[in-house]
Parts: C-alpha cells; sequence; structure tokens
C-alpha cells in the first residue's frame, strides 16, 4: 500500500510485535510497496532488521459476512503453506517465509482488525508488478512454480483449497444493480456508479462467462500448491539467486492459477511446464484465471468507492486500476 492504515499506530505495531515475537523496536520506516498489505521495515535495538507485514482485516474479506477471526485465519493458513515449504529444506530456499511468533504463530492479531506477520529482511532487488525485467526472471519464477507445484502432498496441510469465488463479488452485483443511483461516500462513489453504469453489458457477460467457465471445472481437476500472485512484484534478486515473496494468497488450486499470465504469447511457458511435470495447461482454467484477477479487482474496489473513502494515494491508484479492468473488459 502506498500510505499507512489509518486506526493502527506505529506504538501500537511496536507492541505488537514486542509482545509477539520479543522484536524491542528502535526504529520503524513505512514501506509504501505493494497493493494489498502494509509493510515497514524495522531496526531492533540490538541492530536486527525485519520487514514486517500488516493486514487490514476488513480489506482482505472474500465477503461481507465473512468474519474477521475467519480473514485472518485463511492468510494466516497462506503464509502457512509457505512456511511449510521452507521447512522441507534446501530445495524450498527460494521461498520466503514468516517468522514463527514465540508461540508458533505465523500470524498475530494487533488491535481489532488488524494482524502481524514478520520476515527476514533481504537485501537484493525488488520488482513492480509489470512485464519481468530481466531475461532470466521469467525462466527462473517459471522454475520455482515447478518446485512448488511438484512439492510432497503434506506440504500442503492446512492450506485453503480454491472455491472460485470473486472476492466481494456482491459489491460488484449491486454496482450493477444501482447503476448510477449512489450514495456520495467519496470522490470515487459517483464515478464509480457512471462506469459501471455505462459499461454495464461488457461486465455482465464478463460474469456470465466466469461462471460458465468455472461450470466446466470437474472435480477431478489436477490441483496442486500455488502462490497465486507469481507476478514479477512478488519476485526478489539477491545475492542467493530469485526468491518469490507474498504467499498470503497460497492455496490448493489448478496449476493454471499460477500460470495464467505468464505466457508470453507464445505458448513457451506452457510448453516448457508440460514437458517438466507432466501436465498440459488447461486453456479454458488460463482464461478462467485471468477474467478472475480482473473481476476481482472491480469488486474489490467497487466495494471500497461505494462505502466511505477519502482521496489519498491508495484510493488515486484504485480508480486508475478501476478505469483499467472496465476498459480491459470491454474488448
Amino acid at each position: 500500500m502506498l500510505a499507512p492504515p489509518k486506526g493502527l499506530t506505529e506504538d501500537a505495531l511496536a507492541a505488537t510485535l514486542s509482545r509477539g515475537w520479543g522484536i524491542e523496536v528502535a526504529g520503524l520506516e513505512y514501506r509504501a510497496v505493494g497493493f494489498g498489505s502494509h509493510h515497514w521495515e524495522v531496526v531492533e535495538a540490538g541492530g536486527a532488521r525485519w520487514f514486517v507485514t500488516v493486514d487490514e482485516l476488513a480489506r482482505r474479506r472474500h465477503a461481507a459476512d465473512e468474519t474477521y477471526a475467519q480473514v485472518q485465519a485463511r492468510l494466516a493458513a497462506g503464509i502457512g503453506a509457505a512456511r511449510a515449504l521452507r521447512n522441507l529444506g534446501e530445495r524450498y530456499d527460494f521461498v520466503v517465509a514468516p517468522v514463527p511468533s514465540l508461540d508458533g504463530a505465523v500470524l498475530i492479531p494487533a488491535r481489532e482488525g488488524f494482524c502481524v506477520a514478520v520476515y527476514p529482511l533481504l537485501e537484493g532487488e525488488s520488482f513492480r508488478w509489470g512485464e519481468f525485467r530481466y531475461e532470466d526472471q521469467l525462466p527462473a519464477v517459471v522454475a520455482m512454480l515447478i518446485d512448488v507445484h511438484s512439492a510432497p502432498p503434506g506440504s500442503a496441510r492446512g492450506a485453503m483449497a480454491d472455491d472460485f469465488g470473486i472476492q466481494m463479488r456482491h459489491e460488484l452485483e449491486r454496482a450493477l444493480a444501482d447503476g448510477t443511483a449512489v450514495t456520495d461516500h467519496g470522490p470515487y462513489s459517483i464515478p464509480l456508479g457512471a462506469l459501471i453504469s455505462h459499461h454495464e453489458q461488457s461486465v455482465t457477460a464478463a460474469l456470465k462467462r466466469y461462471d460458465a467457465l468455472v461450470s466446466r471445472v470437474g472435480p477431478d481437476a489436477h490441483r496442486v500448491l500455488t502462490h497465486g500472485e507469481p507476478h514479477a512484484g512478488n519476485t526478489m534478486f539477491t545475492a542467493e539467486g530469485w526468491k518469490l515473496i507474498d504467499w498470503d494468497t497460497a492455496q490448493v488450486a489448478p496449476p493454471e492459477r499460477d500460470l495464467w499470465n505468464l505466457d508470453p504469447g507464445d505458448g513457451s511457458v506452457l510448453h516448457e511446464y508440460a514437458e517438466a511435470t507432466g501436465y498440459a495447461p488447461n486453456h479454458e482454467l488460463i482464461d478462467l484465471y485471468s477474467l478472475r484477477w480482473d473481476l476481482t479487482d472491480l469488486a474489490v474496489f467497487a466495494g471500497e468507492f461505494r462505502r466511505e473513502h477519502g482521496d489519498d494515494a491508495n484510493t488515486a491508484k484504485a480508480w486508475v486500476s478501476v478505469q483499467s479492468v472496465i476498459e480491459a473488459l470491454g474488448r
């Protein structure tokens, strides 16, 4: 996220780190990276450094009735899978896993509505969402995913299964139903209503197409442990090589959940994956996960703009994303 969360002070975060991990904070610096969790670089009195993530549980809900406890359990299951992978040994040293708390938890609550995880602070080059910058970056990601997907079945114990739901879908459906009859909750409420209303046909068609694709996923579909978002922004290059970070979306799912956005368009990545694993990716599942990515962004941001919101770096970026997704669905 581009701005710190409202409702959690740095003193409260420091107290959580002390209570949960025995980290006595000497310095906190907010890191405006990513667009899901909040991040801080933390320095201890003795000089040790950590990378700390904070999630606003309300923003990470998948449905309106999902409780904070359920959201936290889902996030913990994802990063817990990373911890389990890393514990398998050297083959999985590319997995950047959370540091267990004093009582062995990978994620603990701060104040109500917030939860905290701690990671080793890595020295290396970070990246943003977008094209892979280096020639060996995409091949490295594919190789790491092949290892993840080939992990022993027991390593996925505790990881949740993908239910093919669209996060906050009800918010998008309400926006479609309301059209331009929108209550002004902030600078983007009225523009959102106008945009959704203007593109109602293409958004509705996308939802129907997504449901049709899901209906064709059989119970015997191949499923593995997946990362969920292995894009360029979730990689780092360090002295030890390439790393895969941000595992909070890890789930058991078809491999296409990780592959849909990796092929450069010539089929080379999908062919390489099939050669290495013996599994030929299904193009309908590639389409399913590509479409769900766009619909999820649209639904989540529609929900935010239909509630009280301000105009800051986070909402401004979200509005740009909404317009981009709508244009993509229209095409």
